[in-house]
């Protein structure tokens, strides 16, 4: 405990209402507290910094707590809590640490609720669940909305790396403000500030002490602090890899089950399906929901159930000739679990063209999100692919862009769309189909400046000045790292249940009288299931349920 006196921005950034911060009844705080001692401290105390782990959520019983962003040069305030309220949001639940400062702006008395208390009461008690929850998940919002995090983003939407730290922080919904250098009127000066040079961007200023020079996503997750919390030498009933909605729907049900649930994941929750701009044929939202609100909502379902997710980590080697299995992962962990489900998804292919893959996040893209959507507004795009994602994508970009070029290589879309993306493709003004067409070139400098596509029924070439492409056209699935270990069809993707004919079997020295379980690969206990899987629909709602089958097929397995 120590005491500050930093200088204080009065005006409380965001807005305390009685959603954000609620005051608890007092049956809601005799529940939550029951077991919490009570704790005094004097103003200007410090309960918590700035990358502290929280060891659990504080209720205010008597005082004012004020909770502070700390910069390099002031602390701002965020709001400040009365008897009744409590601090936490999602982050908490996880263990992750503390984006900003717990300070006593009067004599203070809290009670603290403890992690495992807190996830005890949102697994339990019904309607504390229900307030913590919703509160939590308002309160990430808010901060994500108004950039009050612990991190800061220096680069340039003409930067390939910027665009992917900054995509990576805002699928994992980790607030953080940005200083755009392209706006900057006197980029030297800050770069001078900051010790870094032009090569240098982009960077990040982690909790306004540590400059990470263009990071990686681990290195992202490590300053952060994503996996702090996570026990890796801890043996696991379940281990799940990929955090698409196959995997985040069996860790909800694996977790809510009792299992122990772990996930592991590359980038950020939500899979290919986490950058859709808007699913409307998802089961309970008849006016759609964004892939990323989706993500975010089966995430902190997960978390509530107790089920930990490791992010920007890749499994690297299953070591399938031994019980229980180990993973390998590409951050030097290894990982042990009595089952494994298979969730790694699958890749969109790239553009088969000499020299595309130097305009990647430059130029060509494989996500339509609100980012990709701002680089191209008034500007005319190229999406390839004729399915959901592609139809998704083209209608999403339609409403900034100039113009919409839909390129597909078959003769039109109703084999591979929905029929309601279909009309809107149709009837938009500013999207044009292309059918029996491909791109055949693409030339730029740091950024791509120019397209040539060819029209196969025509045989006429075009090359026109476009400088984004969107390419949702096929699938690569993330089953390399397996090596041999799964039987696999013909495109790579696992085979499971009974699609296995009697040479897999034979092949994979299948050691059990019984046949694999439906969605089993050819390896006992492990499962495989979505975009990996041979067979998917490629459907988030077939996703999400085949995540629950294999749950229920685990703990066959793991009474066997």
């Amino acid at each position: 405990m120590t005491s500050v006196n930093a200088p204080v921005v009065p005006t409380a950034a965001v807005e305390a209402n009685s959603d954000t911060f609620p005051v608890l009844t007092e049956g809601q705080l005799e529940r939550a507290t029951a077991k919490s001692a009570s704790r005094s401290y004097a103003p200007g105390d410090v309960l918590l910094e700035p990358g502290q782990t929280p060891p659990g959520i504080f209720v205010v019983l008597d005082g004012r707590l004020d909770l502070l962003r700390i910069s390099e040069h002031d602390a701002t305030l965020i709001t400040t809590l009365e008897a009744g309220q409590f601090t936490g949001e999602v982050g908490t639940l996880a263990g992750r640490p503390a984006l900003g400062r717990f300070v006593a702006q009067t004599p203070l008395r809290v009670a603290l609720i403890e992690r495992e208390r807190l996830l005890s009461l949102v697994q339990n008690d019904p309607e504390l669940s229900d307030l913590f929850m919703r509160t939590f998940l308002l309160r990430r919002v808010e901060l994500v909305r108004q950039g009050l995090g612990d991190v800061v983003l220096v680069g340039s939407d003409h930067c390939a790396g910027t665009l992917r730290i900054r995509e990576f922080l805002t699928r994992n919904r980790h607030p953080f403000s940005e200083i755009d250098l392209d706006r900057e009127r006197d980029v030297e000066k800050l770069l001078d500030h900051f010790h870094v040079k032009l090569e240098d961007v982009p960077f990040l200023i982690c909790r306004g002490v540590t400059t990470l020079r263009n990071p990686t996503n681990q290195e992202i997750a490590d300053c952060l602090g994503f996996n702090a919390s996570i026990e890796v030498a801890k043996p696991r009933d379940v281990i799940i890899v990929g955090a698409g909605p196959s995997g985040l729907g069996a860790a909800v049900y694996a977790a809510s089950e009792g299992l122990d649930a772990l996930i592991l994941e590359t980038t950020a929750p939500g899979g290919q399906a986490g950058s859709s701009s808007k699913i409307e044929n998802y089961l309970g939202f008849p006016t759609g929901i964004s892939g990323l609100n989706l993500a975010t909502r089966a995430y902190a379902q997960a978390q509530k159930f107790g089920a930990q997710v490791m992010i920007a980590r890749s499994a690297t080697r299953l070591d399938c000739g031994r019980r229980p299995y180990v993973l390998d992962v590409d951050h030097g962990e290894k990982l042990e679990g009595r089952v494994i489900i298979i969730a790694s998804g699958a890749e969109y292919r790239k553009l088969a063209i000499a020299g595309a893959e130097r305009f990647d996040s430059a130029g060509i893209y494989y996500s339509a999100t609100p980012m990709e959507q701002k680089l191209c507004a008034g500007e005319e795009v190229i999406v390839v692919g004729g399915g959901n994602s592609a139809g998704q994508a083209a209608v999403f970009l339609a409403d900034k862009a100039r113009h919409v070029h839909m390129l597909v290589r078959s003769a039109g879309l109703a084999e591979s769309m929905s029929r309601y993306l279909i009309r809107r493709i149709e009837d938009h003004p500013r999207i044009t189909l292309r059918t029996r067409t491909q791109v055949t070139a693409v030339e730029g400098g740091p950024h791509l400046e120019t397209v040539t596509w060819s029209e196969a029924s025509s045989g006429e070439t075009k090359t026109l000045p476009i400088r984004h492409i969107f390419v949702m056209a096929g699938a690569v699935p993330n089953t390399k790292w397996l090596e041999g270990c799964v039987a696999l069809d013909d495109k790579g993707f696992i085979k499971t249940g009974g699609d296995l004919n009697a040479e897999d079997l034979i092949a994979a020295r299948w050691p059990l009288t019984r046949r694999p379980h439906l969605l089993e690969t050819s390896l006992p206990g492990v499962f495989a299931v979505g975009d990996v899987r041979s067979g998917n629909l490629k459907r988030v709602a077939s996703a999400v349920g085949e995540g629950s089958i294999a749950v229920a097929l685990v703990h066959r397995v793991l009474h066997e």
